[in-house]
């Protein structure tokens, strides 16, 4: 029987990538307040596989998905989709870029335009880019419908005689209209009920085989980040400290910072709750206006050492692609 070889074509490269907010009120102010969103950060996301990126809120997730999909544009560095720089092509290779980078956003309810009727919503898309038109169009509206789960009948209706688990079929819809190659899925099912959240990545795995999607999945909920993902990077305070194949990831973690993201992870099975070894976290995340020296974790790190305040350490491959930036890896 011949192996299936693993793909290593890299489909969307980030190369240090900063997103920094002037949030001074006066173009006058000496000092200015500068927030630090996303703070250097490389990440490869390989054609096919699902990207999760895992952290606390306001760690900078998405802040980096929007500067991917061109909604943000970076501070500095670069983010190369197909080896092409999505934030300096000219005007004309950027609208045919577009078509092949989607996104799913966070609230179903906020991300679809209240006055336009649900096939106008999917529609639009297809018709911007010129894709299909009369006939065609309602066709392939239909069809979309029905791939994500809906009835063909509810192309007529408005978002608001939707729940929130019909608005985001909805909007996944609309994302693979122009079937794109990528989509950046914002914390898809964080403002779904549990059942509802399920039936949502169940949907999504099914499409990205079907469409041959790649995905990059933001959110904070563990346990929907492992059940979706191929590999996982964990973010924080705007860095990525950690990224290794799922598995790795929660069976051989390094940082201690991804340690204590797991071991928060509620236990299912009463018969084993409170055996877990729990790690404390001291204290509360920094404030990204005023980022610590050093590796940004090490204010609330059980093991910092004095070398950990003063360095900020390197994103390193330390075995088989499991990367992490800690001077005092757990393993």
């Amino acid at each position: 029987m011949e192996v299936k070889k693993k793909n290593t074509d890299v489909i969307l490269e980030v190369k240090n990538i900063k997103k920094h907010f002037d949030l001074s009120t006066s173009k006058l102010t000496k000092n200015k307040r500068v927030l630090r969103a996303v703070d250097r950060v490389d990440l490869e996301i390989i054609k096919g596989e699902t990207l999760g990126i895992v952290g606390e809120s306001g760690c900078g997730k998405s802040t980096l998905g929007n500067v991917i999909v061109d909604l943000l544009s970076p501070t500095e560095g670069e983010v190369n989709f197909e080896k092409q720089n999505v934030h300096t092509l000219p005007k004309k290779d950027k609208r045919k870029m577009r078509k092949n980078i989607q996104m799913i956003f966070q609230d179903p309810f906020s991300s679809l335009n209240p006055r336009m009727k649900v096939f106008d919503i999917i529609a639009e898309p297809l018709k911007t880019h010129q894709v299909q038109s009369g006939k065609a169009l309602k066709k392939e509206v239909e069809h979309l419908l029905d791939v994500v789960g809906l009835d063909k009948s509810m192309a007529s209706r408005f978002p608001h005689e939707f729940s929130g688990g019909q608005r985001q079929r909805i909007g996944i819809a609309r994302a693979i209209a122009l079937k794109p190659k990528l989509i950046v899925c914002d914390e898809p099912t964080s403002a779904l009920d549990v059942s509802i959240q399920s039936q949502i990545l169940n949907l999504l795995k099914e499409l990205q085989n079907e469409f041959d999607l790649t995905f990059m999945f933001i959110g904070h909920g563990l346990s929907a980040v492992k059940f979706i993902s191929d590999r996982i990077a964990v973010m924080y305070l705007g860095k990525i400290v950690e990224v290794a194949d799922k598995g790795r990831l929660f069976d051989e973690t390094m940082h201690p910072y991804t340690d204590a993201l797991l071991k928060s992870i509620p236990i299912s099975n009463p018969n084993e709750r409170g055996m877990e070894n729990k790690v404390n976290i001291k204290g509360e995340i920094p404030n990204p206006e005023n980022p610590p020296t050093g590796c940004p974790f090490h204010t609330r790190c059980p093991i910092a050492q004095d070398k950990c305040k003063e360095i900020v350490p390197r994103l390193d491959t330390r075995k088989e692609g499991h990367q992490v930036a800690c001077h005092y890896p757990l393993r």
